[in-house]
């Protein structure tokens, strides 16, 4: 009743939207720069389950509607990297069995929860109906946060949060599903597979000289998409 009651008030107290950031060497354990260092935001308990609930029960409008990206296989259910590699080879023999060249890309999105931008985020909420108290819940929700860093002790000056979704959060994740559910706008079709940020894309041709062509062609189009959308 407590979460119910905050949720439709929208009394997102200070005390729960400030993070104490987790510092981890995303890729190189002897490398101390601050560059590959991955930031996990250390929440509080009232705050990871006041999330919990608002995490179901938008996840539960996505899926019903058939909004998330078919080919996104992070953060669902029913979903994960087993059934995103056999969907891969299953395409590859296909094409093969027709004689076509194959070219695959793989791209990784540097800090993509990082640079998830508020007004697109809150923009496409919208645009997938959800609107009134309860897009104005996930406003209060990412503006108004700030954010430290402590290292060995230290702890960094207080900073606000003006981009990204919280990692390590509940709600986190689901957002992000939602930034780059219609990454399928870019190119269309089965091409491209998701595994949260990690972007696959895969094109084929009669000749090589054909696939190169296609391939060049839509990574521009996903270059676009990119940018528009802030990710690069």
């Amino acid at each position: 009743m407590l979460f119910q009651l905050f949720a439709v008030q929208l009394l997102f107290l200070q005390n729960y939207i400030n993070a104490v950031l987790s510092v981890h060497l995303s890729v190189c354990h002897f490398c101390q720069l601050a560059c590959n260092c991955g930031l996990i935001s250390l929440l509080s308990i009232f705050d990871k389950l006041l999330e919990k609930i608002m995490k179901s029960r938008l996840y539960s409008y996505l899926e019903s509607n058939n909004i998330l990206f078919d080919y996104q296989f992070g953060f669902r259910h029913n979903h994960s990297t087993t059934l995103a590699l056999i969907d891969v080879v299953d395409k590859l023999y296909e094409n093969l069995d027709k004689h076509n060249k194959v070219i695959g890309i793989y791209l990784d999105l540097q800090k993509a929860f990082d640079t998830v931008n508020h007004d697109i985020l809150l923009h496409k909420l919208h645009n997938y109906g959800i609107r009134g108290v309860a897009l104005d819940w996930f406003r209060n929700y990412l503006t108004g946060r700030y954010q430290y860093t402590t290292v060995n002790g230290v702890n960094s000056e207080l900073t606000a949060v003006t981009c990204g979704v919280p990692q390590g959060s509940a709600l986190g994740s689901v957002l992000f599903l939602v930034y780059v559910s219609d990454i399928k706008n870019a190119v269309p079709g089965d091409q491209i597979k998701l595994f949260a940020d990690d972007t696959n894309l895969f094109v084929s041709g009669c000749t090589i000289g054909d696939t190169n062509f296609y391939s060049n062609v839509k990574l521009n189009k996903l270059c676009d998409w990119l940018i528009a959308n802030k990710l690069m």
